[in-house]
């Protein structure tokens, strides 16, 4: 039995793309940012939390086969983490900041089993053009960035301003697929190897 602790409507339609029954049960946790925290650590810590608050709502009905998926994606330019925007100014704000840059994308997942805790992280370099005032505009005024990380999602409007990416597509849209899997094979063995792209973490 798989459930997801999250509300996301594309992390669920990602899972359903590798063909996965699951349920929805979303964790209601704190997700402000603590001081000096490194966004690596950041969404590591809140994929942590989720799993284990909606596990602990299950783990006294639950059978051996029980896991929590959490999972929590944000988006980092110059190490500043962008999370959803606050309003519309805000989400024009870090649109302007990504135009015509490069940053990443980070997805901390987890898993909570009786055999354990089991984490990791993804990262993916994301390329944006510069955006034209008429498209952001538009774009503002849909509300399509205001649910979102740095107010844009790559399977939607902000596509056009994409030329590129350096990693996993799905990890943009929320949720590393192969990473995933992965993990979610360790936690039904009890394999707590955990494999994160050390080499891209040193900064972030």
């Amino acid at each position: 039995m798989l459930i997801l602790a999250s509300s996301s409507p594309r992390r669920s339609q990602l899972l359903k793309l590798a063909d996965l029954e699951f349920t929805v049960d979303a964790a209601d946790i704190d997700e402000q940012v603590q001081p000096d925290e490194a966004p690596a650590k950041y969404v590591q810590r809140l994929a942590l939390e989720k799993a284990q608050a909606v596990w602990d709502r299950h783990k006294a009905d639950a059978d051996g086969d029980l896991i929590v998926l959490g999972a929590d994606t944000t988006v980092v330019c110059d190490g500043s983490i962008l999370g959803k925007p606050a309003n519309i100014a805000d989400a024009r704000r870090m649109l302007e900041m990504l135009a015509g840059r490069t940053h990443q994308v980070l997805t901390g997942i987890a898993a909570v089993s009786r055999r354990g805790l089991f984490s990791d992280i993804d990262i993916t370099q994301v390329f944006f053009d510069l955006i034209d005032e008429e498209e952001l505009a538009h774009y503002l005024a849909s509300c399509e960035p205001m649910d979102k990380a740095g107010a844009y999602g790559i399977q939607g409007y902000a596509a056009r301003w994409i030329p590129r990416i350096e990693g996993c597509f799905f990890n943009v849209m929320g949720l590393p697929l192969a990473r995933t899997m992965a993990l979610l094979a360790r936690a039904r063995e009890g394999r707590n190897e955990a494999q994160p792209p050390a080499s891209r973490l040193a900064s972030l």
